[in-house]
């Protein structure tokens, strides 16, 4: 049995759930999410708590009650609190800032990225070489961070590049004569 999905899902105050067939929308002060779950599970609302049960004892059934209750779980935390990622930018002359709906990334490059940042999500560069990423939707903020680290991803000799705050970088040590 699944111990994530037994869990119900709390609502807290402020956040109201409806569902709608297989569909859950969320609605909290930061906006609005929904999720559509699969067949092989059953969303209900009770009080203030979202409970997931598996329509049956099949593998796939147990798989997706866990995972469509995280899911639920995700976009209640995302309507209240939001969803944050960090990143940090290493390297002589390597630099952030944001210039209205464009980050401007100076990574050592012939010419300066510039990445534009899309709907739903907010980039902020409380310094040049720090990036914070947040937003309501925890995929979308995760792939627009992996996007902007792409560009320069830290390297093992010397460290530099786009990395996670907090992320290790296995350094190697260069060649010997």
């Amino acid at each position: 049995m699944s111990r994530i999905g037994k869990k119900p899902v709390e609502l807290p105050s402020g956040v109201s759930a409806s569902v709608s067939g297989q569909t859950v929308e969320v609605k909290g002060p930061k906006g609005t999410r929904s999720f559509t779950a699969n067949d092989d599970v059953t969303i209900a609302v009770d009080d203030n708590a979202v409970t997931v049960t598996p329509r049956g004892k099949s593998k796939r059934a147990r798989q997706q009650w866990g995972m469509s209750r995280t899911q639920v779980a995700n976009l209640v935390q995302g309507v209240t609190e939001g969803f944050k990622k960090e990143l940090e930018v290493q390297g002589v002359g390597y630099r952030a800032q944001m210039q209205g709906n464009t980050l401007k990334l100076s990574l050592g490059l012939s010419h300066d990225v510039n990445f534009e940042v899309p709907q739903g999500v907010t980039v902020t560069t409380p310094k040049p070489t720090e990036i914070t990423i947040e937003g309501i939707d925890q995929q979308e903020v995760g792939q627009v961070a992996a996007n902007i680290r792409d560009w320069r991803k830290p390297e093992p000799y010397k460290g530099k590049g786009i990395r996670y705050k907090g992320e290790f970088i296995f350094r190697k040590e260069g060649k010997k004569k």
